[in-house]
This record gives structure tokens, sequence and C-alpha cells, in this order.
């Protein structure tokens, strides 16, 4: 049985979103549902909570654990890219607050079929949604190198991307690439081992780099962000959690760009865009879990909250 996975930093977003009584919520990564029954608990009076997940196999452990919320809650099957589309074709218009958890799951990273894991021996699959068609296996047997360091670089912050892409490509004409552990053999022969650290598996970056590509991560969080600020009714909220410094840059610029409004550059002394303020950032600094919570759940530490709000009346 996989472990079970602790919803991070539940108490901090139950307390930002500051769910309204009748109010309409969505739980944009519900994974084993763990923010949703904690929303649920905390807010009885919610008449509507919506739980998204993009890997099928999330989706069937929210509907078993959502199931004693009867019909208040409905558990959906998509990526939050789509969640304009999604929402619609359930007569949704607008909603009140809205959670996304992003990253790799508990159950995803050991589950030895799904591949995200270096230190077990998978497929190289790496997608979040098993019914899409791409997969890591696919991406580093069509990359070139030059592909394969620009993804490492950017997606992985990895020093050397180079070296480990010229590494991956050369092993790749003798035999493909098939298995999670032969790509960290890989890293662990292209990095010199004077900077390997006992830290930080040497293999963490490339395998975060490759899986973000093959899911499109990034791309996608910046559409659901987009969709989830249209969507939300004035006064509604949007709670971030993220765990890496791509993701949190990305949320961080987002909101800022919602809460100024103006696009134009520092250079025109008056505004002459007509952008107008969207959003009002409840989180100057993101929120960090407490020591507490890091103790009992190590995944914690690296996590950051980010909070807006809709502007408006209500």
């Amino acid at each position: 049985m996989l472990p079970e996975h602790v919803p991070v930093m539940a108490a901090e977003v139950a307390t930002m979103l500051a769910c309204r009584e009748g109010g309409t919520y969505v739980d944009a990564t519900s994974g084993s549902g763990g923010h949703g029954i904690y929303l649920l608990r905390q807010y009885p009076g919610i008449a509507r909570l919506i739980a998204l997940d993009c890997d099928p196999q999330a989706v069937q452990r929210s509907q078993a654990k959502l199931a004693a919320f009867g019909e208040k809650v409905r558990v959906l099957h998509g990526n939050f890219k789509n969640l304009r589309e999604l929402l619609a074709g359930i007569g949704v218009r607008a909603i009140d607050g809205i959670v996304f958890d992003l990253g790799v799951s508990t159950q995803q990273l050991k589950d030895p079929q799904r591949g995200f894991s270096f230190t077990i021996e998978a497929p190289l699959d790496m997608r979040m949604d098993s019914t899409a068609q791409v997969t890591a296996r696919d991406l580093l047997a069509r990359w070139s190198e030059q592909e394969l360091a620009e993804v490492l670089h950017r997606f992985g912050q990895e020093r050397w991307a180079r070296r480990i892409a010229h590494h991956v490509i050369q092993a790749r004409e003798h035999e493909p690439l098939s298995t999670t552990t032969q790509l960290a053999r890989l890293v662990l022969t292209a990095i010199p081992s004077r900077f390997q650290t006992t830290r930080i598996h040497p293999a963490t970056k490339t395998f975060q780099a490759i899986r973000i590509a093959v899911n499109d991560e990034l791309s996608n969080l910046e559409h659901g962000l987009e969709a989830a600020a249209e969507l939300l009714s004035p006064q509604g909220r949007v709670c971030v959690i993220s765990f890496h410094s791509l993701e949190d840059v990305l949320v961080k610029n987002k909101f800022r760009s919602w809460e100024r409004g103006c696009r134009c550059p520092a250079t025109v002394p008056v505004c002459v865009c007509g952008g107008k303020q969207t959003m009002r950032v409840l989180t100057k600094k993101p929120l960090q879990p407490s020591a507490r919570e890091v103790a009992s759940n190590p995944r914690a530490r690296s996590a950051r909250l980010r909070v807006a709000e809709k502007v408006g009346t209500a």
C-alpha cells in the first residue's frame, strides 16, 4: 500500500482562504482530498467544493475520501489549465476561492510504476496524467543534446546541464534510456565527484527538470492562475503552495502584475495602457510551514504559500 499524502500547510490555507457561508470553492490539485477535507471540516457552511486533479488515480482517491460529504462535493478529472472549461461543464461560472498545491505527491513519488523517483527502479514515465501521450522516455529519445541541456538548465537550474546532456546522448547511441535508475547513474557519471554532496542527490535537479517538461507544468500553472483570477468573485481568494523557486517566482510575478494593473514601462510617466488593479496581494512575503509541521512532515520544508484576493465588493 502506498503511503498517505499529508496536505501541506492545511491550517494556513484554511485561514487565508476565509471561506464564506454558501460559497463555492475549488481544490485544483486534489490528490487524496486532504485540503478539501480540511476546508469542509473547518467551514461546514461551504455550499460546494469542486475537487480537481489531472491524475486519474488521484481522482479515485479523492472520490473515496470525499464521498462522506455527499452532494456538496464534485470530483473531476482534468488539468487546471482547463479550469474554465471544466467548471463550465458542470454549470459553474464563478467561484469564491481556489487552492493550488503544486508539484508531485507522495503517492506519485513512491509508486514504482510512475517513474518520478531516482531511487526506485521504474520505467521513465513521469506523467502526472497517465492518460497523456508523451513520457519522459519519449522526450529523452527525441531531444537533441542542446535541447536536453536547455531543459536541464531552465527547469532544473542545473549547473552541469551540458555535461549531463552529453552523457545522456552518448549513452542513448548504444542503448535506449528506459529506466529511472539508468538515468540516475548517467547523472552521477556526468557530475564530477567532488561536486556531489550527500545533502541532495545529484540527480534531483535533472529529474525535476524532465518532470516539469513532460507535464508542461509552468505553462499550465500560468494558464490555471489566469483562469482562476477570471472566475473569482469579488473578495474571492487564490492560495498557491509551491515547492521550488521557478513556481514561486511565477506566482509572485503574476500576483504583482494583477495588483499593479498598469503594464506601462517604468519610463512612462503617466499610464497609457488603461490597466486596472484586479487583485490585492495578501502575502508580501510567502508564508512558510511551522517547525512542528516540518518535523512531522519533512516534505513541507520547502513549501511557500502565497495568497491574493480579488478586488471589488462582494
